[in-house]
């Protein structure tokens, strides 16, 4: 916790310096390095309670590695389900005129993952977390206070951004590892 605050320290002063080329220069840089680094400390801060609560709450779910998507999007060579196979479930061992189609249907259907309340609430809950919601509210005053005084500069303002990005993962990396 103390490089963070030594992080952000440094950076104030370098940003402090910034006041010795313009007034204008200092607010554009100060405003959007505060904006950036609130939100990706913000958003760090939202994921991490995100993250834990579906781990608390055991809403963890399996899921293959990108590569192995790619490769077998059907799971047609997953050991697991070729195992189940082997063994013979109901399905497999019956003739094909035994077989209640409308039964493998509901089957297949329930195992397919639709929009539901749940998933939308959780989805939500992440999206509008107030630790995200703040410091975006924070860049849109920020820069709509600039332009009405007439200091913003789109020049200075933009690589600013940029900073605050930098310095924000940082220190997001350094306290929540």
């Amino acid at each position: 916790m103390k490089k963070v605050i030594k992080l952000i320290a440094i950076s104030e002063v370098i940003i402090l310096a910034t006041y010795f080329i313009s007034f204008s220069f200092y607010m554009n840089v100060q405003i959007s390095f505060l904006s950036s680094l609130f939100i990706i400390i913000g958003s760090s801060f939202a994921y991490r309670r995100l993250v834990n609560t579906q781990v608390s709450s055991d809403m963890v779910e399996e899921k293959r590695d990108l590569l192995d998507e790619i490769e077998d999007p059907y799971e047609l060579y997953d050991d697991k389900v070729n195992d189940e196979v082997r063994e013979g479930t109901p399905i497999n061992n019956a003739p094909a005129e035994e077989l209640d189609l409308k039964a493998i249907v509901k089957e297949e259907r329930k195992k397919i993952k639709t929009l539901s309340v749940a998933s939308m609430k959780q989805g939500l809950k992440g999206g509008a977390s107030l630790f995200r919601l703040v410091p975006y509210l924070f860049l849109v005053l920020g820069f709509i206070a600039l332009k009405n005084n007439e200091l913003l500069d789109i020049v200075v303002y933009l690589p600013s951004l940029l900073f605050g990005i930098i310095v924000g993962s940082i220190s997001s990396k350094e306290i929540f590892s």
